[in-house]
């Protein structure tokens, strides 16, 4: 047996449940994990709410990192080894069986702590970056959230490829991290009003891209940031779902792209979750990115970290302890 932090239905923090659960012995081309930490996601308040349903009872939870127990026939770890993923939700339990071919490797130099900080956090900031819209040296990019887990990790490596950073964040404390890991120009909300800045930066000509993750609170003003064929990417919704509008919008600002994507859609391949696995760990392990774990809580007081993720208290990446 061991435990895990489940909900029995949607709601609030006071919907996660500290239970026992049954764990099992891993099959062919499976692994049993102990995990050792377990990253802490705004996707985990969709599932937990409703927004994204789920089959109950549930177990939250999209990354970790532990040490490999058992594995099955087939399998390519074995007992020892050191492994993280990202993978659908289950992750908030002291164990877990998973599919081998959705882990990767540890390397020397990363702890459990960064890697499960990291995992969701890190490959969505690499597809971002590098996949969804490719950064090139000198492009001003905008990113919203920027002292969040995605937002201080692309601030740095797109810094990091040369880009000019404008950074928006919604306090004076959060403004000056974001300063302290690269951004150029960092934009506080609602003091300031960030399309005006951003306009002001870029000398009127807007930014080729805006990562979003704000959702309905930026949308609209997000996409007026944007110089003609610039791409918007609406990657979050801690604001609520963007609004519906019509593709006329996108017309009428410069023939604008727009895109929705998802983590899980870029490393459905293997090839494609080694590479951007082994580019996250290089940068990590290069210096060129810091992963910033701002707070740690027990597994088992989960609600707690839930409350201060939804008011907004907590900066850079939360890590759960078994």
């Amino acid at each position: 047996m061991a435990k895990a932090i489940r909900i029995h239905a949607p709601g609030g923090p006071e919907a996660l449940t500290w239970e026992e659960i049954e764990v099992g012995a891993p099959g062919k081309g499976e692994v049993r994990i102990r995990h050792e930490a377990v990253g802490l996601n705004y996707i985990d308040v969709y599932d937990r709410s409703g927004l994204y349903p789920m089959a109950m009872p549930a177990c939250l939870g999209r990354e970790a990192a532990g040490v490999v127990v058992a594995a099955g026939r087939g399998a390519r770890f074995r007992e020892g080894d050191r492994v993280a993923y990202v993978h659908t939700p289950g992750s908030y339990c002291e164990e877990r069986v998973m599919p081998a071919d959705r882990l990767v490797r540890v390397p020397e130099g990363i702890s459990s702590a960064q890697a499960a900080a990291m995992m969701l956090k890190g490959l969505t900031a690499h597809y971002l970056l590098r996949r969804t819209y490719r950064v090139r040296k000198g492009d001003p990019v905008l990113i919203h959230a920027a002292a969040g887990g995605v937002g201080l990790i692309a601030v740095q490596w797109a810094k990091h490829l040369g880009a000019t950073v404008i950074g928006v964040v919604g306090s004076d404390a959060k403004a000056e991290l974001v300063r302290e890991h690269g951004a150029d120009h960092v934009i506080v909300t609602p003091r300031e009003d960030f399309t005006a800045r951003v306009r002001e930066i870029t000398g009127g000509a807007g930014v080729p891209v805006a990562y979003d993750s704000v959702g309905k609170d930026t949308f609209f003003a997000s996409l007026d940031c944007l110089r003609p064929l610039g791409m918007m990417v609406t990657y979050g919704n801690a604001s609520g779902p963007p609004p519906l509008f019509s593709p006329m919008e996108l017309a009428k600002r410069g023939s604008l792209f727009l895109t929705r994507p998802s983590l899980f859609a870029y490393i459905a391949a293997r090839k494609d979750l080694d590479s951007a696995a082994r580019e996250l760990f290089a940068v990590v392990l290069g210096g060129a990115v810091r992963i910033r774990i701002g707070q740690t809580y027990a597994l088992a007081d989960a609600a707690s970290a839930h409350r201060d993720l939804e008011a907004r208290r907590t900066t850079g990446s939360t890590v759960l302890v078994p």
